[in-house]
């Protein structure tokens, strides 16, 4: 969970410039400012609502009018952000957010429309995939998918969390990463078929038909959308050999490089383990000692395989 955390700080201070922008000072380290004029080691919606998701599964198990509780608590009061108020908040969870505060189910809160397909349920899905990861792959896209839903609706989306989950759980099992996505290509063509999801893995076919490794950066997107997201994240942890080179290949993408650099350091923080963070990143994650608690604590409500 901290290679997601350290990878969403990498990335906030060149959040929205340009691919060309971040390459006249590509990102090597911690630091701050940006849009939010932020000190380093500042993470952002992203690790905040992950980290919603943390304590409420600790606290509740599995309880999606908890989890959106918290979520609606984030979003009115700061809770869980680095200093106690929320910034940088997506179209589509804001609208949830209205909608939950409005009294609709958690279940039916995310906005459902196609161009609702932002990257805000991806970015904070890891909790649940490492909870759900002993179950059998049905039950656990019904699950993931559900998480997603409270502020994501659109299938797109939820297949988006999906892929990711299926894929670091065959990660969790010891598969290593070439092995992974292999066995994601087969099930993404099994596990789908005849449900809700199957109609949109057209969108994914990079990732699908096993062609995301060989195409170059100028062919990777790293905007908002799911879809770019989930591939650029894919292709910097399959393009390198340890965390610190996946989440810099992550964030030096530009755009949205917060989220590209959270979702590409879970699957890093997956593979390489909490030791293949560099200790100078760590040290300066806000409330570093905080998460650290919740990540052990959440490792003790997961199966043996996550811990």
């Amino acid at each position: 969970m901290l290679g997601l955390v350290v990878g969403d700080a990498l990335g906030l201070p060149v959040q929205f410039l340009t691919r060309a922008e971040v390459r006249q000072s590509p990102v090597i380290g911690m630091r701050g400012g940006g849009a939010f004029d932020t000190p380093p080691g500042t993470w952002s919606d992203d690790s905040s609502l992950t980290l919603c998701l943390v304590k409420s599964l600790i606290e509740k198990g599995y309880d999606v009018s908890d989890i959106a509780e918290r979520f609606v608590r984030w979003f009115q009061e700061g809770y869980c952000t680095p200093f106690d108020q929320a910034f940088d908040i997506g179209y589509a969870t804001r609208d949830a957010m209205r909608r939950l505060i409005k009294g609709v189910a958690p279940l039916e809160a995310g906005p459902a429309e196609e161009d609702d397909n932002g990257n805000g349920s991806l970015m904070r899905i890891l909790p649940a995939v490492m909870f759900f990861a002993h179950l059998p792959d049905s039950q656990f896209i019904e699950r993931v998918c559900e998480v997603s839903k409270i502020t994501h609706g659109h299938p797109r989306s939820q297949l988006g969390c999906s892929l990711y989950g299926l894929y670091i759980k065959s990660l969790l099992a010891g598969e290593d990463m070439e092995a992974a996505y292999r066995s994601l290509q087969v099930k993404a063509h099994r596990v789908f078929e005849s449900t809700e999801l199957e109609k949109e893995l057209s969108f994914y076919q990079r990732i699908t038909n096993g062609s995301l490794p060989m195409l170059f950066e100028d062919e990777i997107q790293s905007t908002g959308y799911v879809v770019y997201t989930l591939e650029a994240a894919i292709w910097c942890f399959m393009m390198t050999e340890s965390y610190k080179e996946a989440v810099l290949k992550a964030v030096n993408l530009g755009l949205d490089t917060d989220t590209v650099g959270a979702v590409a350091g879970g699957l890093a923080g997956v593979y390489y383990g909490l030791g293949g963070i560099p200790e100078e990143w760590l040290s300066k994650i806000l409330k570093k000692d905080w998460i650290l608690d919740l990540c052990r604590r959440l490792a003790g409500v997961c199966d043996p395989i996550v811990q």
